[in-house]
């Protein structure tokens, strides 16, 4: 009777701790499910197989949805990540009011008439968002403090470099951020959403997955076959990315950063990372035309603790990627330096002149 008693529980012990492998394994794949906007309890969704048996979550998919949300979590909503259904129902009759008036053709009586483009030319939220912030972890939404290194290099960075926050004129080419030099927005600023240019590709093919994003027009080939990332001697503005299946989530992890001026922010803005900087993205699809994002940002030398960001992005009909000139950019550099010492030079002689 001892035996048979031990031997059921050893087969209980192990049912039960599979079902709990079981729910771990699925845990990822329904919060992404109810995070994108699906109905608590709804079945996961599976995403059809590529010819080679992988997950296909190909497209193009955009994040306009979440351009009005902030990357951190404004304080009135606390640790709310969700906006209540009344709430959403204001956004979208907001959104609805905007295509409207993006469709206005004339102005309107006495309306103040500025110079810029037309309203129809911007990129708007095409339906309300579900989260109040793209921070999900911590549960305020906010940005975890910065160690001691982290805010010497973000004071550096707001006194030095013009898009960190400096007015002053640039001395040299390496007082502007990579993002005004139309070079880079990092691998989380390639993401997350900004006022247009929100269109990222994914392509795949047997044991890589390609990711092409709008604007600045990056690309990365990430191979999916198990191989070590380079050494640490080779870095660059996006890092060395390898990829991995776990279940119908694409994982890509991605290391070896330049020490460089791109932060974890819109366009690449905020704090300059480090050369620790690890990035561990989720891609899922979470329906035929939705994937949903997930990044973790670990950064000992910036951060004081690792952080998540995470939100969906979804296809939507008629939706292509432009190509991303910045021609402006390009000369833009050159004539703010040859304007800034043309104006040294104005009061160099200015001030000569008075002496005299």
């Amino acid at each position: 009777m001892r035996h048979r008693i031990l031997g059921s529980c050893v087969v209980l012990t192990a049912a039960v701790i599979a079902v709990i492998l079981a729910a771990a394994w699925l845990a990822p794949a329904a919060q992404a499910q109810q995070a994108a906007g699906s109905a608590p309890g709804a079945k996961p969704y599976t995403p059809p197989k590529t010819p080679w048996g992988d997950p296909d979550i190909q497209g193009i998919f955009t994040s306009d949805d979440y351009i009005n949300v902030g990357l951190q979590r404004q304080p009135q909503f606390g640790d709310r990540l969700f906006f209540t259904e009344e709430e959403m129902a204001q956004r979208n009759a907001q959104i609805q009011n905007q295509a409207k008036n993006d469709l206005q053709e004339f102005a309107n009586p006495d309306a103040r008439v500025g110079t810029g483009p037309p309203g129809h030319w911007g990129e708007r939220a095409r339906r309300a968002p579900r989260q109040t912030s793209l921070i999900v972890d911590p549960a305020d939404g906010r940005m975890p403090a910065l160690t001691p290194d982290g805010r010497e290099r973000d004071a550096w960075a707001r006194a030095n470099i013009q898009g960190a926050g400096t007015s002053r004129p640039a001395d040299s080419w390496e007082g502007y951020s990579y993002y005004i030099r139309c070079i880079t927005r990092g691998v989380a600023g390639s993401m997350l959403p900004v006022i247009y240019g929100n269109g990222t590709e994914i392509v795949q093919g047997p044991g890589y997955v390609a990711i092409m994003n709008e604007m600045v027009h990056e690309a990365r080939i990430i191979p999916l076959d198990g191989r070590p990332h380079v050494g640490s001697n080779i870095r660059s503005y996006m890092g060395d990315s390898r990829g991995r299946w776990e279940g119908n989530t694409l994982v890509v992890e991605t290391t070896n950063f330049l020490h460089n001026k791109t932060g974890i922010g819109p366009n690449g803005g905020g704090p300059p990372t480090s050369d620790a900087l690890r990035l561990v993205e989720r891609f899922t699809r979470t329906a035929p035309d939705e994937l949903y994002y997930e990044l973790d940002v670990d950064d000992p030398k910036t951060f004081t603790r690792p952080f998540k960001i995470a939100f969906p992005i979804r296809q939507v009909p008629g939706y292509k990627n432009f190509e991303y000139a910045c021609h402006e950019g390009n000369h833009g550099m050159m004539n703010q330096l040859s304007a800034a010492r043309a104006q040294e030079k104005a009061a160099e002689e200015a001030a000569k002149k008075g002496q005299q």
